[in-house]
């Protein structure tokens, strides 16, 4: 049981997680993969205080932030969110359970699925969407790829350079991406091509093994130590619909509190209904999330609400009379 579960490990997920363990709550950060969307962006420039960084650079700042002041990260898919007598369940892809008093929802968009037999049984189990977050677990061992993109070229790129053998598989004639790596990477040799190929199925009894493919008319089976999937990110609100309110588009609807329609349920990112999607706004929409649960978390505990987070780590849980001790924004 925890006190808080956030569902999303992008920047305002990150950002949540960051404010919610400051403040000792017992958090924890479930993430299809680490940093969403804002991993595409190869160089970011309007992010305040920081005058150029690369969105890998950003996100890894942000988790490193949040893990020092405890928040838990684990790589899974939340599938259900319901209400019980405590709090919420969450579950996951996986069949793993979680229990919490609140929930943010940060899942901005989520990675692709390929949407083929045998994939939903083996997510976790030698299947990963982020390739950053997993691909070093793969060291010196045989990897498959289906990717496309920048994202897609980028994996490609890691993979080749690690792992002793890379099947890269993607549906169209070219990956797209930047075409100068795309042909690099082509003339490595532990590196071979499937393009217009067309993914059958993935294999394996406890964990993924194979995967079937279709090139040119022919089946091809591929066999693997890891598969790892990079084919762009879609909003995936469906398993909300009857738990929080949605507009049309499958968006969060969030007051400015980023409070959604359920009690004990707050929403902040790309997945609400805010009409500027930035990375900047997210993060801050993140820590608001975290404040308001907080909040609500204290109530149920009957401690002190509170409207900042500005204590020094040196003074946390000290309070004089008249309330908490405030110094210099950090």
């Amino acid at each position: 049981m925890r006190d808080v579960i956030i569902v999303g490990a992008g920047i305002a997920g990150l950002s949540a997680a960051l404010y919610c363990s400051r403040q000792n709550l017992q958090t924890l950060v479930i993430g299809k993969d680490l940093g969403g969307q804002v991993l595409l962006v190869s160089e970011i420039q309007n992010y305040p205080g920081v005058p150029n960084t690369s969105g890998f650079n950003l996100i890894k700042k942000v988790e490193r932030q949040a893990r020092s002041f405890g928040a838990e990260i684990i790589f899974d898919e939340v599938v259900s969110l319901k209400k019980n007598e405590k709090g919420y369940k969450i579950e996951t892809s996986s069949g793993r359970e979680f229990s919490s008093l609140a929930v943010i929802l940060a899942f901005g968009k989520t990675p692709r699925d390929l949407g083929v037999p045998g994939e939903d049984r083996l997510k976790g189990k030698g299947i990963s969407y982020c390739t950053i977050c997993d691909g070093p677990l793969f060291k010196d061992k045989t990897t498959a790829l289906v990717g496309i993109g920048e994202h897609g070229v980028e994996s490609a790129d890691m993979l080749s350079k690690i792992t002793s053998k890379l099947y890269w598989i993607f549906p169209s004639k070219s990956p797209g991406g930047d075409p100068s790596l795309f042909n690099s990477i082509t003339t490595r040799q532990n590196v071979e091509i499937f393009p217009n190929a067309k993914i059958l199925e993935v294999r394996g009894e406890k964990r993924f093994e194979s995967l079937l493919i279709e090139v040119n008319g022919e089946k091809k089976e591929i066999r693997a130590d890891g598969l790892f999937v990079e084919m762009g990110y879609v909003t995936k609100t469906e398993f909300l619909k009857g738990v929080v309110e949605l507009n049309e588009k499958g968006e969060i609807k969030v007051d400015r509190a980023c409070r959604t329609s359920s009690e004990g349920i707050f929403a902040a990112g790309d997945v609400t209904d805010i009409p500027y999607k930035q990375a900047v706004i997210a993060a801050s929409m993140g820590a608001i999330a975290a404040l308001s649960a907080y909040n609500y978390i204290a109530k149920l505990k009957g401690k002190r609400e509170i409207r900042a987070d500005w204590r020094h780590l040196e003074f946390e849980g000290k309070e004089e009379e008249s309330g908490p001790l405030f110094f210099t924004p950090i």
